[in-house]
Parts: structure tokens; sequence; C-alpha cells
């Protein structure tokens, strides 16, 4: 059985920088795909985009299969 390695990284959209305050798959989200794939990586991992629950942190989500209206 031949299996494939592939690289990748898990960043959460919310970590990308963005003009507007509020992270968005702008300008911000080109830069580090293409970082990625100049690093040799094929696969970008990200969190559920849910709304946030206590303290904001995109690591507390209120539900999996929510989407975040942000």
């Amino acid at each position: 059985m031949h299996f494939t390695r592939r690289a990748g990284l898990l960043l959460h959209i919310t970590s990308l920088p963005s003009r507007f305050g509020i992270v968005d798959f702008g300008e911000g989200a080109r830069r580090f795909v293409k970082f990625l794939n100049e690093a040799g990586a094929e696969i970008w991992q990200v969190l559920p985009l849910v709304p946030a629950a206590a303290g904001n942190s995109p690591y507390s989500g209120l539900s999996a299969f929510a989407g975040n209206p942000l």
C-alpha cells in the first residue's frame, strides 16, 4: 500500500491580519496561501467558523455546525 505524504497548517482565519479589524478571506488570506505554497505546504485547515462563546475566542464556539454571522 502506498501513502502520499502532505504538509499543512492549522490556522484559524481570525489569526490573519485585515485592514477592517475583523478578519476576512481577503489580502491576508491570499498572502498566507502564497506563503504555504512557497513553503511546500498543500493543506490549510481552519477551525469551524461559528459565533464565539465566552471571551470571544474562536476556540470556544457554541456549535461546530453553525455559521458565524460576522
